[in-house]
C-alpha cells in the first residue's frame, strides 16, 4: 500500500472514524478499495464476538449504502499509544425514517503503516432509562 495522505488510524483516530463510515456509507468508490485504505488485507474485525473478514465487511457495505439514508458521530474518547488505539463514540445512523444511536467501544491494533489489523468493538444500543 502506498504512503498515506489522509486520516489514517494511527495518525488521527477520530479522522478515521468519521472518514470511514462516511465513505463506505456514502462513498462513490468500492468498498474493497475504501477497505483497504484504512485497513489491511488480513483485518480481524470482532463485533460483539462476531468474527467480521475483509470479505463480510466489503458485503456489509453494500445493504447500508442502500438503505442509510445519513449517519453522524459523536466521538466521546480516543486513544493512541504505540500501535493499540482506543474509542468511545456513538454511531447515530436514520434508515428510511428510523433512528438507531449505538454506542461503540473500539479497540484497535495498528499495523507499522498505521493502518488497522484488528478491532475489538462492544456495541449496544442505548434505552431509555440511559438517556436520563
Amino acid at each position: 500500500m502506498s504512503a498515506q495522505t489522509g486520516p489514517t488510524p494511527g495518525r488521527d483516530l477520530a479522522g478515521y472514524l468519521r472518514s470511514y463510515v462516511q465513505e463506505m456509507a456514502f462513498g462513490d468508490e468500492a468498498p474493497d478499495v475504501i477497505l483497504d485504505r484504512y485497513h489491511t488485507p488480513d483485518i480481524a474485525w470482532y463485533s460483539d464476538g462476531l468474527h467480521l473478514d475483509r470479505e463480510r465487511l466489503v458485503a456489509h457495505a453494500r445493504p447500508v449504502r442502500r438503505t442509510v439514508t445519513s449517519c453522524s458521530l459523536d466521538i466521546h474518547d480516543t486513544l493512541t499509544c504505540d500501535n493499540r488505539v482506543a474509542a468511545r463514540f456513538t454511531l447515530t445512523a436514520v434508515t428510511r425514517g428510523r433512528t438507531v444511536a449505538t454506542e461503540i467501544h473500539m479497540f484497535g491494533q495498528l499495523a507499522p503503516d498505521g493502518r488497522l489489523r484488528r478491532i475489538d468493538q462492544i456495541t449496544r444500543t442505548p434505552g431509555p432509562e440511559q438517556d436520563r
